[in-house]
């Protein structure tokens, strides 16, 4: 597995993951296809700029053009003060076989290396298994269930955190 910094030619990966109902189904449904090309944009500045770390996964890196899905970690306010937030999809066919985990914990890994982002907060949705599942493997604390935004939703969530300078996984 490896991961790179997100490209315009995902587009065709942005819209697979976050305009499907199926992918879309524990965060409040599939987000409207029109703007997407957009969105990738502005996420590929963003990781240009090192911003914010937005991976693409390959799952197999003599086949580059194959994506498995996102990881990525950034850093927003809330009511709370500043919040790094790491959040992964996987594509369907490419699910059940550790990529999410990995994918986290390699991008986790790299803060710790970095020694940047400090304290790293995931939101998956309650009915997440699988996610909250990666969440409780790779030592996260669970804090609280809580109603989180995403895409102008608010969406039943919850809190994990880890500090990826003490994890050990």
């Amino acid at each position: 597995m490896q991961l790179r910094n997100v490209e315009l030619v995902d587009v065709d990966a942005y819209v697979r993951m976050r305009c499907d109902p199926v992918m879309m189904a524990d965060l409040g449904g599939p987000l409207p296809r029109e703007g997407m090309e957009d969105k990738v944009r502005r996420d590929v500045h963003k990781a240009a700029a090192d911003l914010d770390w937005i991976k693409m996964i390959i799952p197999d890196p003599a086949r580059p053009d194959v994506v498995a899905g996102t990881v990525t970690l950034w850093s927003h306010d809330t009511e709370d003060g500043p919040v790094s937030e790491i959040g992964w999809m996987v594509l369907p066919e490419h699910q059940g076989r550790g990529l999410g985990k990995r994918a986290v914990r390699t991008l986790l890994e790299q803060a710790r290396d970095e020694d940047r982002w400090g304290l790293v907060h995931a939101f998956p949705a309650r009915s997440n298994g699988a996610s909250n599942g990666i969440c409780r493997s790779l030592g996260f604390r669970f804090l609280a269930e809580r109603d989180v935004a995403f895409a102008d939703r608010v969406l039943p969530a919850n809190h994990w955190a880890v500090d990826p300078r003490t994890m050990h996984v």
